[in-house]
C-alpha cells in the first residue's frame, strides 16, 4: 500500500473537486499496486499542522459538479519560516506519504517545486487559477468558469445600463494578467478593456466612450482588471490595520505571505467610474465582480479539464514522475518539469503567463476611436 497526499492551495477555483476526484479514481483503479489517498486540509497549512482527512473512492464519486474544494484552502507560505518547512516534512514522514499531489497556482506550485528541489519530496503539481497566468500550460482549470460568470454578469448589467444611459465600469480579478477581463470583455461587447499588460491613461478610455456616443450609442460597458495601471485616476484610501492592530486610512497596498498585493474589490473600478463621469459628463457606475468569479459550479470545460489533469497527476505518481506538473499543450495533457517555470528563489521576480497583446489588439477593433 502506497500513501498519496493531496492538497489544494491558494485561491479556490471551479474544478478543484474534479481534479481531486480524478487523482483518487485513477489511483483507485491502478491494478499493479494499491494506493491510499490522504487529503491535507487547507493547503500547505494542513501539511504543516498535520491536519488530514481520508479520501476513499466512495467519498469523491459525486463531487465533480461542486464548486470550491472539499479539502479547503489557504494562502500559506511554508518558506517564510524554516520551522514550518520542517513541520511539513515531518508530516509527510508521519503519514508515510510516498507522493504528494499539490493543486494550485504559481504560489502553491512554487512551494511544491522547492520541497522537491531542496528536500527530495515526491511532488506532482497541477496548475490552477482563475487568472490563467501559470506558465507552461495553455489553460488552467477554473479560468473558463470565471469567464462564463463574468460574461453572464456583463450581459445582465447591460440591461440596466441601457435603461439609464449610463457607463458601467465592471472590475474583474487579475492582479498580474488580464485574461479574465479581456476574454469576458470581448465576449460581452465592452467599449473598452483595460488590462495589466498595457498601462493606459483614463483619458484614452474617456475618448473611446465619447466617440461611441457620437456615433449614436446611448450606453457603455468598460471592463477593467484590478491590477491595471491606469494613470489620471485617484484611488481612494482604504481602511487597514497598522502593525499595532489599530485601524487607519492608507493608500498602501497590503501584501500576502507570498508578496502578492491584496486587492480591495471595487477600488480601481470606482476610481475609474468617478473620473469618467467627471471628464465626460456621462453618468457612471462601477461594480466589482469580486469573488463571484470564483463561485458557482464549474462549467463543463473545467470539469473535463480538471478531471484530465487529476487522472494525469495520478498517472505521474504511478510512473514516479516527480518534480513535474501536468499541463494542457495544444489539446494534449502532458507532464513538464517545474524547473524553469518557477522562480528559483522568492527574492526573484515572479514569472507569469501574460495575455498576448495581439488578443487585446483584436478586441480593440471593436472600440470606437476619436
Amino acid at each position: 500500500m502506497k500513501n498519496v497526499g493531496i492538497l489544494t492551495g491558494g485561491g479556490d477555483a471551479p474544478g478543484l473537486n474534479a481534479v481531486i476526484r480524478g487523482v483518487v479514481m485513477r489511483l483507485g483503479r491502478e491494478k499493479k499496486e494499491s494506493y491510499r489517498c490522504i487529503g491535507f486540509v487547507d493547503g500547505w497549512a494542513g501539511l504543516r499542522d498535520n491536519n488530514t482527512v481520508e479520501l476513499p473512492v466512495e467519498k469523491v464519486g459525486q463531487i465533480i459538479h461542486e464548486g470550491g474544494t472539499i479539502l479547503g484552502t489557504s494562502r500559506t507560505n511554508l518558506y517564510k519560516d524554516p520551522g514550518h518547512v520542517q513541520k511539513a516534512l515531518a508530516s509527510l514522514k508521519k503519514n508515510s506519504i510516498d507522493a504528494l499531489v499539490a493543486i494550485g497556482g504559481d504560489d502553491t506550485l512554487e512551494i511544491a517545486y522547492y520541497l522537491n528541489r531542496d528536500h527530495g519530496a515526491n511532488v506532482v503539481g497541477v496548475p490552477k487559477t482563475i487568472d490563467n497566468d501559470v506558465n507552461g500550460t495553455d489553460f488552467t482549470f477554473g479560468f473558463w468558469s470565471s469567464v462564463e460568470q463574468a460574461s453572464d454578469m456583463i450581459d445582465d448589467l447591460r440591461v440596466t445600463t441601457m435603461s439609464h444611459h449610463r457607463v458601467m465600469v465592471v472590475e474583474c480579478m487579475g492582479r498580474h494578467a488580464g485574461w479574465i477581463g479581456a476574454y469576458s470583455g470581448l465576449s460581452g461587447g465592452a467599449d473598452y478593456i483595460a488590462v495589466p499588460e498595457r498601462p493606459v491613461d483614463v483619458q484614452e478610455i474617456c475618448d473611446a466612450l465619447k466617440a461611441a456616443r457620437a456615433k449614436g450609442k446611448t450606453h457603455n460597458i468598460v471592463v477593467v482588471t484590478e491590477g491595471t495601471s491606469i494613470s489620471g485616476v485617484d484611488v481612494a484610501p482604504r481602511v487597514v490595520r497598522d502593525k499595532d492592530g489599530n485601524w487607519k486610512l492608507s493608500t498602501e497596498i497590503p501584501r500576502d505571505g507570498f508578496g502578492n498585493p491584496v486587492m480591495q474589490p471595487g477600488q480601481v473600478g470606482e476610481a475609474v467610474a468617478s473620473e469618467i463621469q467627471k471628464r465626460t459628463g456621462f453618468e457612471a457606475r462601477a461594480l466589482a465582480l469580486g469573488h463571484l468569479q470564483r463561485g458557482g459550479t464549474p462549467c463543463a470545460y473545467d470539469r473535463i479539464l480538471g478531471t484530465a489533469y487529476g487522472v494525469a497527476a495520478g498517472s505521474a505518481v504511478v510512473q514516479g514522475k516527480f518534480g513535474h506538473m501536468v499541463r494542457l499543450n495544444a489539446l494534449k495533457i502532458e507532464l513538464i518539469p517545474m524547473q524553469g517555470l518557477i522562480r528559483e528563489s522568492q527574492k526573484e521576480p515572479k514569472k507569469y503567463k501574460l495575455l498576448p497583446t495581439d488578443f487585446l489588439d483584436m478586441a480593440g477593433l471593436f472600440w470606437e476611436r476619436p
